[in-house]
């Protein structure tokens, strides 16, 4: 019989067919309950708006991906990208965590009205291009130092 290395009582078996095997997590994996409160139409801005609930008592925090494909199948939407989920905090203690979730009618809208860095996070927009902050500073440095045509000079030379 084997018994567990740092238990104080010798009493309770550590092996395979006792209770701290790993079989027990993976039957447990992905048992997640979805409730939505305060469900509101919003016509003006294409989309359906409301507070998610989200029971996980077996799994410290669900995946928002895994969240968007079962809140996809309960409101029939047609593309999971459609749904944007965030502002997610756990419960102390956890097991239970409340977030935010927008259902937008189609790509069009959600791309017109969601916030460009809810864009970017859902993958949607592009970074922006050109110079970086610290290279538009040191080119207005530059130009500071020169007289008349040359700021065009240096201003050009660099971009």
């Amino acid at each position: 019989e084997l018994l567990h290395p740092h238990s104080h009582f010798g009493s309770r078996p550590f092996g395979p067919d006792s209770c701290g095997g790993v079989e027990v997590l993976l039957a447990t994996m992905g048992d997640f309950t979805i409730r939505t409160r305060k469900f509101k139409q919003n016509p003006l801005l294409g989309r359906k708006q409301f507070v998610c609930d989200v029971v996980h008592p077996s799994l410290a925090n669900v995946a928002k991906k895994d969240l968007a494909t079962k809140l996809a199948s309960m409101y029939k939407v047609h593309d999971p990208q459609c749904i944007q989920l965030f502002g997610f905090k756990t419960q102390f203690g956890g097991g239970r965590s409340t977030g935010f979730g927008l259902i937008y009618d189609n790509l069009e809208k959600m791309k017109k009205f969601e916030p460009h860095y809810r864009l970017k996070r859902a993958g949607m927009a592009s970074d922006k291009a050109g110079p970086g902050r610290r290279a538009k500073k040191d080119i207005k440095n530059r130009r500071k130092k020169v007289r008349g045509k040359e700021k065009a000079k240096v201003a050009g030379s660099k971009k």
